[in-house]
C-alpha cells in the first residue's frame, strides 16, 4: 500500500502552516512574521564583507529578503521588506554597515529586495519552492530582479557608466549568489518535507 504524501497544497507558502486562530489571531501572526522578517533581513546585512573596488558590499541581506519573500508569500514578503527599507530611511542602523538612511550608492538593492520579495513570494505560492530545481530558479529570478533594480541606481548614485556599474555591482557578487542558490535548494524543500509531515 502506498504511503500518502504530505499536504502541500499550491497557494500555500511555508509561513501558511503556522497555527492561527481566525481573525485577530491570524492578523498578530502575520504582523509578528512581518516583523520577524524585517529583523532577519537587518541582522544579516551586518553580515558584510567589503568587495575592493565596490561601493557594494557581500552581505547576508539579499539571500534574507529572497527567504522572507518565499517564505511569508507575496504580500507578507512586500510588507517586510517595504518595513525593513522604511525603517532604515528613518534612522534605524541595519542596513549593511550599520548604514540608515536612503544616500548611498547601494540603496537601490534594498529597493530591489522589496520587489524581489513579491516576485519569489508569488512563484512560492504557485509551487516554486518545493523541488531543489525550481527553488533554485525562483531565487536566480529572485536575484536577478535585485540586480536589476540595484545596478541602474548604482550606476545614477556614484555616476558610473553601466558597464563598470555592472562590474562593481554586480560580477564581483556571482558565485556568492550561486552558493545562496544551493543552499536555498536544500533548505526550503526540506522544511516543506518537515512541515507536511506535521501537518
Amino acid at each position: 500500500m502506498a504511503t500518502a504524501a504530505p499536504v502541500t497544497r499550491t497557494g500555500t507558502v511555508l509561513a501558511d502552516l503556522l497555527p492561527a486562530r481566525a481573525g485577530v489571531g491570524a492578523v498578530v501572526r502575520d504582523a509578528a512574521l512581518v516583523l520577524g522578517g524585517a529583523v532577519l533581513t537587518g541582522v544579516t546585512a551586518q553580515i558584510a564583507v567589503p568587495v575592493p573596488g565596490s561601493p557594494v558590499p557581500v552581505t547576508g541581506q539579499t539571500f534574507a529578503a529572497l527567504l522572507v519573500g518565499t517564505s511569508l508569500g507575496a504580500r507578507r514578503g512586500f510588507l517586510s521588506l517595504a518595513l525593513y527599507a522604511l525603517a532604515g530611511m528613518a534612522g534605524m542602523p541595519w542596513f549593511a554597515d550599520g548604514r540608515s538612511g536612503a544616500g548611498f550608492a547601494s540603496f537601490g538593492y534594498v529597493l530591489g529586495m522589496m520587489l524581489a520579495a513579491t516576485v519569489v513570494g508569488t512563484l512560492a505560492r504557485r509551487g516554486a519552492d518545493r523541488s531543489p530545481l525550481r527553488t533554485a530558479g525562483t531565487m536566480a529570478l529572485g536575484t536577478a530582479v535585485v540586480y536589476a533594480v540595484g545596478v541602474p541606481y548604482l550606476a545614477l548614485s556614484a555616476h558610473l557608466s553601466l558597464t563598470d556599474a555592472v562590474a562593481a555591482g554586480l560580477t564581483p557578487f556571482l558565485i556568492g549568489d550561486a552558493l545562496k542558490a544551493a543552499l536555498a535548494m536544500g533548505a526550503l524543500p526540506a522544511a516543506w518535507k518537515l512541515l507536511g509531515r506535521r501537518g
